[in-house]
């Protein structure tokens, strides 16, 4: 295999035109993730009827903990992929690729079991009362049941081409599923097609997962021979470095997961308590914020490959270059999205559903959500650097103190202090702390690398 052109982008590309090399695919990846995500909450929204609409929002938790295993097999793979790539341990790239997508896998086909079989405690636990059960169970029962292994199949599969630079092939696989889903949400969903409400969302995004994978799975038979990507069972084992290497970063990038998951949770219960028009409009201004904070989140996966890379090769100079212009920008788009959504949360809002009284509620949680993104920006890009480097303990710590320690509590104290619309200022209350942590880790951890020798970095 010819490695120049792969290692060209890693090694001599100018850092702006790198970082956006890797960044752009995936932040439009990200966004369009979104828009579909929008989508689903935008068609079931034309129905006016908040069950529907809460129905989603009840279920997002569990789709949700699908990332703990994109976390663990797709962040941990791709991690120890790129740092095996700077140190030129090609077979250790293509042992960890074939160790995270089976894993992945069996862990979609453990899912849809699971689901089948304790759906019912499940969904109950989710916050779900006898308006919204039919419904929100309608709508897992195609998205977990039928769906778990492609939903993470496409997203692992999509880290671990990232991860050799292709981070355009990547974004365009997940791409491929979520514009499906966009065109088939409003005939599956809405009266003039099959009518199917929330379960109609849930079979639109089962159908474009699995073409995401088919996607993935053409790609990788196309490009056999010219890629580290190996998804061939006689390359899968379980040699202790490759594991732990990929259990290091993956295993703390899932409890971070578990712990979102978790928290969204305790919000919907919270705001359940409230009635259906409040957590519809929680589930709607949710997935507004969630435009911005795919791109800070997408910025932050795209580069990780460049920081791998470079955090392996030791050279530990491009690596802080890449961080720093990477922070410059993204922080800035931010600031301006910030003050956009907090004069705009009304008109955002009724996008989605011409209610005065969900309008109303959704102003005022946007605003309280919306003054977070900057912050919460400094604390991604700082778990991103943990996650390429290999510091999993990091990434973990950062993850314990932003829910279990910060906004778990602040929910709370805020709703009990501020009942109902305390609940949307829980997380800056948490990203604002962690902001300065992240500041604070970065500078101290880059002082460190700074006196030590590149052949103490392993894989």
């Amino acid at each position: 295999m010819d490695n120049t052109s792969k290692t060209l982008l890693f090694e001599q590309t100018p850092i702006p035109k790198a970082v956006m090399t890797l960044a752009i695919p995936t932040v439009i990846s990200s966004l369009v993730m979104v828009i579909y995500n929008l989508a689903d909450t935008y068609f079931v929204g034309m129905l006016n009827d908040p069950v529907q609409n809460a129905a989603v929002t009840l279920a997002a938790p569990v789709l949700l903990a699908f990332n703990a295993v994109n976390n663990l097999f797709g962040v941990g793979s791709s991690s120890m992929m790129s740092r095996a790539l700077g140190q030129k341990d090609y077979d250790t790239v293509y042992r960890s690729s074939a160790f995270g997508f089976y894993c992945a896998l069996a862990s979609g086909i453990l899912f849809s079991l699971l689901y089948s079989i304790f759906h019912t405690p499940l969904l109950h636990m989710l916050g779900t009362d006898s308006g919204t059960f039919a419904a929100t169970g309608a709508y897992l029962t195609w998205t977990v049941s039928c769906g778990a292994a492609p939903a993470i199949l496409n997203v692992v599969m999509a880290y671990m081409v990232r991860s050799e630079g292709a981070s355009l092939h990547a974004s365009l696989g997940t791409m491929s599923g979520c514009l499906l889903n966009i065109i088939l949400d409003p005939i599956f969903i809405l009266p003039w097609g099959l009518n199917m409400g929330a379960a109609g969302a849930g079979l639109a995004t089962f159908l474009s997962n699995c073409v995401a994978c088919v996607y993935f799975f053409v790609l990788l038979y196309v490009k056999r021979g010219h890629t580290y990507v190996c998804i061939r069972p006689s390359m899968l084992g379980l040699r202790k470095a490759i594991v732990l290497g990929i259990c290091g970063v993956g295993i703390p990038a899932s409890i971070q997961n578990l712990l979102n998951v978790t928290g969204m949770t305790v919000l919907n219960n919270f705001t359940s308590s409230y009635g259906a028009d409040a957590v519809a409009a929680m589930g709607i201004v949710q997935k507004i914020n969630m435009v911005p904070l795919q791109i800070a989140l997408g910025t932050s996966q795209g580069i990780m490959p460049l920081i791998s890379y470079n955090y392996a090769s030791g050279n530990f100079k491009r690596m802080k270059q890449t961080l720093l212009f990477t922070a410059k920008i993204i922080l800035s788009a931010l600031t301006v999205v910030t003050i956009g959504y907090y004069l705009g949360a009304g008109g955002l809002t009724s996008l989605f559903m011409k209610n005065e009284v969900i309008v109303d509620y959704g102003t005022k949680f946007l605003h309280g959500l919306c003054i977070s993104l900057p912050f919460l920006c400094m604390d991604f890009l700082a778990v991103g650097v943990f996650q390429a480097c290999g510091f999993g303990k990091k990434a973990l710590v950062f993850a314990l103190l932003r829910k279990i320690v910060l906004e778990i509590p602040a929910l709370f104290l805020l709703n009990y202090l501020f009942p109902l619309y305390g609940l949307a200022y829980a997380q800056f209350t948490a990203e604002l702390i962690l902001a300065i942590a992240a500041v604070i880790v970065l500078l101290r951890l880059f002082q460190g690398l700074q006196k030590r020798p590149a052949e103490e970095i392993t894989g």
